[in-house]
Order: C-alpha cells, then sequence, then structure tokens
C-alpha cells in the first residue's frame, strides 16, 4: 500500500512537471509551425526567389502598429503592386522618441490568412530583435513576393489583395543578451 502512494506521488509531481514544461514551449512550437506552414496568417520566410513571374498582380498593403514602447513605425509606402512571383521592396522607418534605448522584435502576419503560405520574404528586419537608440530613426527594408503556386491554389485563387501587417513590441529576453554580452565583455 505504501509503495503505491508513494508512486502515484511521484506520477502526479512528473504529470505536473510535464504540463508545466508543455505550457512553456507550446508559444515557441506553435509559432515555428506556423511559420513552416504560413498557418494562421504567418509569413513564410525564403531562402530564394521564384523563378517564374506571372502576369497577374496583387496589391500589398502596409500596415504598422506598436505595442508599449515610445517609438514611431510607419510603411514609406501605404501599398504596392507587384506580379506574383516578382520581388517586391518594401521600406520602414523606426524612431525611438524616447531618451533610452529600446529593444524589440516585430511580429508580423497577413491577412488574408489564406494567403500566408505564399506570401514569403527574403529579407526582413521582423527575423531577429532590434536595437533603437535614443532619438535614433532608422530604415529598415523588406524583400518579399507572392509565391505563383497562390494563383492554382483552388483556396486563394482571387485574392487581389494582401495586407502585410507589422507590430513591434518590447523584447526583454534581448534586454538580458545584452546585459550579459557587456558583463561578459566587462570581465574579459
Amino acid at each position: 500500500m505504501k509503495l503505491s502512494r508513494n508512486a502515484i506521488a511521484i506520477a502526479c509531481v512528473l504529470a505536473v512537471m510535464g504540463m508545466t514544461g508543455a505550457a512553456f514551449a507550446a508559444v515557441p512550437l506553435y509559432r515555428m509551425f506556423c511559420q513552416v506552414t504560413g498557418f494562421d496568417g504567418t509569413v513564410r520566410k525564403a531562402e530564394t526567389a521564384p523563378d517564374r513571374i506571372l502576369d497577374e498582380t496583387v496589391l500589398i498593403r502596409f500596415d504598422t502598429n506598436v505595442r508599449d514602447l515610445p517609438m514611431t513605425f510607419r510603411a514609406e509606402q501605404v501599398s504596392q503592386r507587384v506580379r506574383i512571383g516578382e520581388t517586391g521592396m518594401a521600406y520602414f522607418d523606426v524612431t525611438n522618441t524616447s531618451d533610452q534605448p529600446i529593444h524589440a522584435t516585430a511580429a508580423y502576419n497577413v491577412v488574408p490568412e489564406r494567403a500566408g503560405p505564399y506570401f514569403q520574404k527574403l529579407q526582413c528586419f521582423c527575423f531577429e530583435g532590434q536595437t533603437i537608440q535614443p532619438g535614433q530613426t532608422l530604415k529598415f527594408p523588406v524583400q518579399y513576393f507572392v509565391a505563383p503556386e497562390m494563383a492554382t491554389d483552388r483556396e486563394s485563387r482571387g485574392v487581389r489583395e494582401i495586407t502585410l501587417s507589422y507590430t513591434f513590441y518590447p523584447t526583454k529576453a534581448a534586454d538580458l543578451a545584452t546585459n550579459a554580452g557587456q558583463a561578459s565583455g566587462a570581465a574579459g
């Protein structure tokens, strides 16, 4: 009887630890799943541009947002019309309006969601965190294309407008990494 109570207690502790670990892993795993599949309007990272350009065009609209940061963020262009398969380039301006450095990351998605698997980026400031110094204005490029397969996919056929939306939010991990790097640099 005593052995089985201990076994149950150990099983319960392991179950709680496993569920806690799964809760912490859920967000990064979901983000990775969305980036790989384009699920939920998540844009995919591409290694190379497509080798064919279609005559069909898509209007790309750009939306910018900031969450809890003293900064301005805007697209230099409201929209661009590109041919499907053609590489486009858009520019975004970010200004730190505070007297402190800002560590931030831009989250992104596209609407309509069914265009997510086909809207792909070759280069983007959103692939890594950014540090913007006090009063500094930076210009960030985004190089993208809409994959030609979108024109033949039954689900996405007929999409003529895509909105690429970015939201900058504070990144605490960047603060920790920067502080750790400064500490190790000072020690060396």
